[in-house]
């Protein structure tokens, strides 16, 4: 297992454009905790340079001449898996690749800018920096490490068979509000493609570009029973559907009628992010109170920790991942720091104690009755997707079933066919 270094961090930076490498290496260079060890302007002289450096994390452009990025990524995590930040230019295309790039392993993506890139740069050298350095502790998982030990998928009926549920209540009833940001993509995914499609309203702020949330969500609502979209002014926060901020818009709740819809907000960076988990949490603790549920995940820094301690005093119930299964534990430690966590788990567990809520939240259970279900749920007894089922369940299941079907009326036509 890589050793987690120690300040300063040595970068190598890798980018075609000579006016991005020089850019880059000053704004690291004035970072007290940062190291420049190289600059390439192509992978594959990057590749002949990692002996040499032995760098702390790289950061990696996309689209470069001789290799691109994204197979220099998939080299670099099959031979020497090391932490990787992406600094691209974010087109629609682009996205796509940004989110390739985080399937690979790289552990964040920054948006560079396409015109004057030097001074829009420096006018976000705080939160590159920051970036790197987040990315320089991360622990670094690959795809490999990731197929070898796959999330677990599991069924909500494989749970809630034994369960005689009484009826479920009307309207709103609950929301669950989740905020993440390094190592966060990867986390979302685990954490939300085993939910049932019955799930209460879920909102989630993730930090990350705005080029690259709409995209983010349509391949998180590709692989989930859930409907997942970017969020949009206005839109109905209702049961079965997932929610996620515009990238540099803040999201809140706002009541009408008897219903939660989402209201975008642009103003001033909070904990030098826009959009914030504080502002978020703060607007569900308001608006919501004991009826919600805030989960916090992977991610540097401590956005996210006093929105959870005002959903805590709320009377929310609050969920924190535990450190073993961060990228970064930071935006957690900062929350059961300051006390705002009534219980810390892995995402297995977080996925579990969710399940658990749609089930209570649905049908009105007692919060005292949990241990009944608690020893109702045997994690043996759970039904496993295969990853391939996982993927593509919604394009695939209708067809399933209309194929028994007919092989069902094949089979009652050949017997039909048969002398006794």
């Amino acid at each position: 297992m890589r050793e987690k270094p120690s300040p300063p961090y040595k970068v190598l930076i890798v980018d075609d454009s000579a006016v991005v490498r020089q850019t880059l290496k000053q704004i690291y260079s004035s970072d007290p905790e940062l190291e420049v060890v190289g600059t390439a302007p192509d992978a594959l002289i990057a590749l002949r340079m990692l002996g040499e450096s032995k760098p702390d994390v790289i950061s990696l452009d996309v689209q470069m001449p001789r290799m691109d990025g994204l197979t220099f990524l998939e080299r670099l995590m099959k031979s020497n898996p090391m932490p990787v930040v992406m600094v691209s230019a974010l087109t629609t295309q682009g996205s796509k690749e940004a989110l390739r790039s985080l399937e690979l392993g790289a552990v964040d993506i920054v948006e560079k800018p396409r015109l004057g890139v030097r001074e829009a740069l420096e006018e976000i050298s705080i939160q590159i920096c920051d970036k790197i350095k987040a990315a320089a502790q991360a622990r670094v998982i690959t795809p490999h490490q990731r197929f070898m030990t796959p999330a677990k998928k599991f069924s909500a009926d494989a749970i809630l068979a034994a369960i005689n549920a009484p009826t479920g209540i009307k309207g709103q009833d609950s929301i669950i509000a989740i905020g993440s940001s390094t190592g966060g993509t990867v986390a979302l995914r685990e954490v939300l493609s085993p939910l049932p499609a019955d799930m209460p309203g879920i909102v989630i702020v993730q930090h990350m570009p705005k080029a690259f949330t709409a995209s983010f969500a349509e391949s998180l609502n590709n692989e989930c029973h859930l409907n997942v979209c970017e969020a949009k002014e206005g839109e109905k926060v209702e049961r079965g559907k997932v929610l996620i901020s515009p990238g540099d818009q803040h999201m809140m709740l706002k009541l009408v009628g008897k219903d939660y819809t989402v209201t975008l907000n642009s103003g001033e960076l909070v904990n030098r992010h826009r959009p914030s988990v504080d502002v978020l949490f703060r607007s569900v603790a308001n608006l919501v109170g004991k009826k919600s549920t805030g989960v916090i995940l992977t991610g540097m820094g401590d956005d996210g920790a006093a929105g959870m301690v005002e959903m805590h005093n709320a009377g929310s119930l609050t969920l924190a991942q535990d450190e073993e299964s961060c990228v970064v534990y930071g935006m957690p430690r900062k929350a059961v720091e300051f006390g705002a966590v009534d219980e810390v788990k892995n995402l297995e567990g977080i996925v579990k104690r969710l399940i658990q809520l749609r089930w209570t939240t649905t049908h009105s259970v007692h919060a005292d009755e949990y241990e009944t279900l608690e020893s109702s749920f045997r994690l043996d007894e759970i039904i496993y997707d295969n990853s391939w089922e996982q993927s593509n369940r919604k394009k695939y299941s209708r067809n399933y079933w209309q194929l028994n079907y007919y092989v069902l009326i094949f089979a009652c036509h050949f017997l039909k066919t048969i002398k006794p």
